[in-house]
């Protein structure tokens, strides 16, 4: 059965991987569980949301830490092109150490904060600094888990709306999947409700659950030791977090980069060679497709390398419209760097036991800001 990527049980639980098998295995099920749960909330949603859209003077940040700053990343160009109107993503790690150079006091906001706990320091902070250093403040909080600082925060809130995961999403193990991709679901179920590529896209994602596991797991037992991502536009974004989620399941023993196809030739090619893997996560807009597919070409007439993948061969994916397509794209990321922890004796659950990285960040400290604090 493919909830436990084509692995015994009982190995599984050897290897310390069953958390990080079943939250990949259920995001088909997860997906329309969560366009299902904002189709529940859509009244009282519109009702919060809409007034606030409605100011053409809205800024919209989408931000949170690591991972849930990709979210933003991956969905900021998409929102920006449907909504006709300008979709920013910073990270919270940006906002609280420098909140002088993004907040501005005059300019109404909508700040939408992503958080698989909600308990990282720079959740609760960031929320804190934009309530400080801008007079018209509001606060969409998605998460995962309602127990958590940002969800109480939210709840205490009178310019706030609490957007709660469905339960299963609370990722018991240390990298970020369901959660990762229930929270970027949702918010595209907010904002661009009813295209029907939710049902598309799970569709897609189960045909490369249930018959291409053993394609990802044959190219991850390969041996390479650098692995480049590459994507366009919100893809970039995508690849940002493959790369992470590969860095993070081998703690740290593949070399890992993200960029975008364009980019790519302006220096991060340097990094080639016979032990480097090529993920072009190729999109399907037809414009920017070209560009993939030169540098494709170039990259099999240079022969530098031999390991180059696009995931979109595996399954047809022609229906999905890019954001939604980072979807598909990301589980794929998120399989292979499984398989290759497994393959290089890492527990997927816990891939550093030693401590120096934790599963909600600890030690850092969120100095207060006045505006004597301002350069």
């Amino acid at each position: 059965m493919y909830e436990n990527l084509a692995i015994n049980k009982a190995k599984l639980r050897t290897q310390n991987g069953e958390h990080t098998a079943r939250e990949i295995a259920q995001q088909p099920d997860v997906w329309l569980g969560t366009a299902e749960l904002v189709l529940q909330q859509r009244g009282e949603l519109d009702s919060w949301l809409k007034p606030l859209l409605e100011r053409h003077n809205l800024r919209i940040i989408l931000t949170g830490a690591g991972t849930s700053a990709y979210v933003g990343e991956t969905l900021a160009p998409y929102l920006t092109r449907v909504m006709e109107r300008r979709v920013e993503a910073i990270s919270t790690t940006d906002l609280v150490s420098n909140p002088q150079d993004y907040l501005l006091r005059q300019q109404p906001t909508l700040l939408i904060s992503y958080a698989r706990s909600g308990n990282s320091p720079e959740s609760v902070g960031a929320y804190d600094l934009a309530d400080q250093c801008v007079d018209d403040c509001y606060h969409l909080v998605i998460t995962c888990n309602r127990n958590g600082k940002l969800a109480a925060r939210a709840r205490s809130g009178n310019n706030s709306y609490s957007l709660l995961m469905l339960a299963e999403t609370l990722d018991q193990s240390f990298a970020m999947t369901s959660s990762f991709t229930a929270m970027l679901v949702g918010t595209l179920e907010v904002f661009v409700p009813g295209t029907g590529q939710v049902e598309t896209l799970a569709g897609n994602t189960r045909t490369l659950l249930e018959t291409r596991l053993d394609i990802v797991r044959v190219l991850a037992q390969r041996d390479f030791r650098r692995v480049v991502f590459l994507g366009s536009g919100g893809l970039r974004g995508i690849a940002t977090e493959a790369a992470l989620k590969m860095l993070e399941l081998t703690a740290g023993k593949v070399d890992c980069n993200a960029e975008s196809p364009l980019g790519f030739r302006h220096g991060p090619k340097s990094m080639l060679n016979k032990s480097t893997l090529v993920l072009l996560l190729q999109s399907n807009d037809s414009y920017c497709r070209g560009y993939d597919d030169d540098l494709l070409e170039e990259l099999r007439r240079d022969g530098t390398t031999d390991w180059i993948s696009c995931p979109a061969d595996l399954v047809d994916t022609c229906g999905l419209k890019d954001a939604w397509l980072a979807l598909y794209y990301i589980v794929f990321a998120q399989l292979l760097a499984f398989y290759k922890s497994l393959a290089l004796g890492i527990t997927p659950d816990n891939p550093c036991p030693t401590g120096e990285v934790n599963r909600v960040v600890q030690g850092v400290t969120i100095h207060p800001f006045t505006t004597g604090n301002r350069r």
